[in-house]
């Protein structure tokens, strides 16, 4: 292909793309280099090689914290996953109702105003007591932290549903249930989706703190077993497994939410 044929919006493309990777390859060169010439103390910070050697150790080795990097991976998935989806499953069909139902969202709505504002973390003490240091305690804490954003977005995208299209809907004599099932869940889909990412966020936000209870493995765990060793580069290995994981799940909801919208779009057009 010439370049004559390359549009204007590919050249602009091509030009992003191209700076974003020089400026994250200066970025890892620069970082690399305050430590390897002393700039920086390796006590404090870990170069990236040396974070990359980390890497490829724990791949096979346990040592130092006594797991390999897969476990705490899978510990952590395990765990911020399952808060993660039972914040779905309550926090979705929560806000939705809240957004149409009046009487329903009187009965609720005092309840979750006084729990939003309570950070997940306030919450350790009383779950150690109530479920002591195991899964069930740090999936509690991660499901507080994401129940919120599920609520709070399908609760916005159900109020935000466009009138005309509610009242054309009684003009036709549907019910206030087909109203709520037909009209306003399809309209409050890329709000609900909203709330799943920024859910997620917070999901991965609570692990660390939800990996405090009591945790003898998961990448939170790895993170305060570096603190405890004074090793910066499994403290920086640990954050960025956490971040990779947060990516890839992310990826796959923003992937589900295109197929799903997709799908609600060819159907309104048939």
């Amino acid at each position: 292909m010439s370049t004559k044929n390359i549009t204007r919006p590919q050249r602009k493309r091509s030009f992003y793309t191209a700076i974003s990777i020089i400026t994250v390859i200066a970025f890892f060169c620069f970082w690399e280099g305050i430590v390897r010439f002393g700039i920086v103390s390796e006590f404090y910070l870990a170069s990236p090689t040396q974070v990359v050697e980390l890497f490829i150790s724990k791949l096979s080795n346990e040592a130092p914290d006594g797991a390999l990097l897969v476990t705490h991976i899978k510990v952590s998935l395990t765990e911020a996953l399952t808060g993660y989806f039972l914040a779905l499953a309550i926090g979705i069909p929560l806000g939705l109702a809240m957004g149409w139902f009046y009487t329903f969202d009187g009965l609720v709505r005092p309840i979750f105003e006084l729990v939003r504002p309570v950070p997940s973390p306030a919450w350790i003490p009383l779950v150690i007591i109530w479920f002591g240091t195991g899964l069930v305690s740090k999936v509690f804490i991660i499901f507080v932290g994401a129940l919120v954003p599920c609520v709070i977005n399908s609760y916005s995208g159900v109020a935000q549903t466009n009138p005309t299209f509610i009242r054309m809907a009684r003009t036709y004599g549907a019910s206030n249930w087909e109203i709520f099932k037909n009209i306003c869940v399809p309209s409050a889909l890329p709000m609900v989706f909203g709330g799943l990412q920024v859910a997620l966020a917070s999901a991965w936000t609570c692990l660390v703190a939800a990996e405090l209870v009591g945790a003898d493995a998961g990448l939170g765990f790895l993170i305060q077993m570096g603190r405890r060793l004074l090793m910066p580069d499994m403290i920086i290995l640990g954050m960025v497994m956490v971040a990779l994981t947060g990516v890839a799940v992310t990826i796959v909801i923003a992937f589900i939410e295109r197929a799903l919208v997709k799908g609600m779009r060819r159907g309104e057009d048939r």
